[in-house]
């Protein structure tokens, strides 16, 4: 997960419910929690770099981030306790929190698989104030999003702050990752809030072999091609989605 989002500058985060629920047995509404520190962490990381080039207006980034945040801890702390365990039952169907959950993140993940292999042309306009309104309310639905399926939603965020602000790419990717650090922790806080158990011998040694994976991406991102890693690591987020679909409805 670490080494993607270091060789992509996102994406990679999407992978941590899965390795959480599918290779570690965490339940789903748990791992949701955890993967909002291991992303906002790693994200935290990446965004160093931009933040020291001054690459990051945090004015443009506090219009999307505090809206983000928001709804990130809200939903965490309030709405996700609140949900019952079982949502609907019928004689046919049996729907709980935690099913739901994973076939929401599936369908994130074949949202943003689609981004990565083919992505809509983003054009950038002439710098000027940022659409303020609907700034908020595209981070208001992210952090409703990350909040739900602990994914930070860099797919969401870097168009938004392109075509909304007016932002260069490279600078919508450096506050990006701010957003989704800030997101994504505060998030976290909002599950300690709420009393969820943190399994932490479990979930250091993830963070710290997520931080060693974006350091050696970074490293090996100069010498690939960020457009082909995109686009065959779309299809594997694809296929992925795919399998958690059939996983979890069979």
């Amino acid at each position: 997960m670490g080494g993607t989002l270091g060789l992509l500058g996102g994406g990679g985060s999407i992978l941590t419910v899965p390795i959480l629920v599918y290779l570690l047995g965490i339940p789903p509404t748990q791992a949701t929690g955890w993967s909002l520190l291991v992303v906002g962490l790693t994200a935290a990381v990446g965004a160093l770099g931009p933040l020291r080039a001054g690459l990051i207006p945090l004015r443009t980034a506090a219009l999307f981030a505090i809206p983000s945040i928001a709804l990130t801890f809200t939903t965490r702390r309030l709405i996700l306790p609140a949900l019952p365990e079982v949502l609907l039952q019928t004689s046919g169907l049996l729907l709980t929190k935690d099913l739901a959950l994973m076939l929401l993140f599936a369908v994130v993940m074949l949202v943003a698989a689609w981004r990565m292999i083919r992505p809509a042309p983003l054009r950038e306009v002439a710098p000027g104030p940022p659409d303020a309104l609907r700034l908020g309310l595209q981070g208001a639905a992210t952090g409703l999003i990350a909040g739900l399926v602990g994914a930070g939603g860099g797919f969401l965020i870097v168009p938004a702050l392109v075509l909304l602000a007016g932002l260069p790419m490279k600078n919508a990717v450096g506050t990006s990752l701010l957003i989704i650090a800030l997101q994504s922790l505060i998030g976290f806080l909002g599950d300690l809030g709420a009393g969820q158990a943190v399994n932490w011998e479990l979930l250091l040694p993830l963070v710290g072999c997520a931080l060693v994976g974006v350091l050696a991406g970074n490293r090996l991102a100069r010498s690939l091609s960020g457009r082909g890693l995109k686009v065959a690591f779309g299809w594997f987020v694809l296929g992925m989605g795919t399998l958690i679909v059939l996983v979890e409805i069979i």
